[in-house]
Formats: C-alpha cells, sequence, structure tokens
C-alpha cells in the first residue's frame, strides 16, 4: 500500500508528525483484511470489534512532505482472540527504512468483552493474498 504525504500529514518543520504513523498502520490493517475479502466494516456489523491492545513505533529516518511510503504489512502472530500485525514503511524512491512497528489487535463483542474469532476469518488473515 502507498501513502503519499501531504502538508497535513506534517510538522511546523515539513517532517511527518509521528502520531500520523500510527493511523497510516491503521489504513494498511484495513488494506490487509480487504485484499483477503474481508471488511472490518462487515465484522463489526456482524459484533466483532478489533480494539489495539498494544502498539510499538521505531522511527529510523524522517519523511517529508511530498514523499510516498510504501507499506509492507504482515500478520506476524494469531491466536483465538488476537493477532499482531507487523508494518515496515519506506520512503518510495530511495527505498529507505522510515517507520518499523507492530500493533497486536484483540477481538471483542463490541462491549469490550474478548470473543474468540471465527475459523473463517482466522484462514482469511492467514492467507497469502497480497498486503
Amino acid at each position: 500500500m502507498e501513502v503519499k504525504i501531504y502538508y497535513e500529514d506534517t510538522d511546523c518543520g515539513g517532517v511527518v508528525y509521528y502520531a500520523n504513523y500510527l493511523k497510516y498502520f491503521e489504513r494498511a490493517r484495513t488494506e490487509y483484511f480487504e485484499a483477503r475479502g474481508q471488511s472490518v466494516a462487515a465484522l463489526s456489523e456482524q459484533g466483532t470489534v478489533f480494539v489495539v491492545v498494544h502498539a510499538e513505533v521505531d522511527y529510523r529516518s524522517p519523511s517529508r512532505y511530498g514523499e510516498t511510503l510504501v507499506i509492507e504489512t504482515s500478520l506476524s502472530d494469531v491466536t483465538p482472540a488476537s493477532f499482531t500485525f507487523s508494518h515496515v514503511l519506506r520512503e518510495k524512491t530511495s527505498g529507505r527504512v522510515v517507520v518499523e512497528g507492530s500493533a497486536r489487535l484483540a477481538a471483542t463483542d463490541g462491549n469490550g468483552k474478548v470473543k474468540r474469532l471465527d475459523k473463517g476469518t482466522v484462514a482469511a488473515l492467514k492467507s497469502g493474498a497480497p498486503s
């Protein structure tokens, strides 16, 4: 997945504001689901809401206004009720690593109670479709 950096993404120095990388992670996870025939919105309507329970971000080099980032997303761990996504963001032209990170999500019933994922969703997430 690609993200073009707009002025609104940056701080007063023209560097991407640090918290925006978490937004980019979220977009990449949504694309990951959709590439595997899953819809986060549909799952929510069916009573499965995902919540981030842990996130890590390692900032490697600054990204600036006008650049395009390529986000590589992979599933690094799956349990019956949670999963962890790993993300690597690179500047498109140079390939330099900008950010590496991960986010662990838990499946809940929408009221905060953890629930097991159905086997079809787990199988889809583990599938080798492109991210």
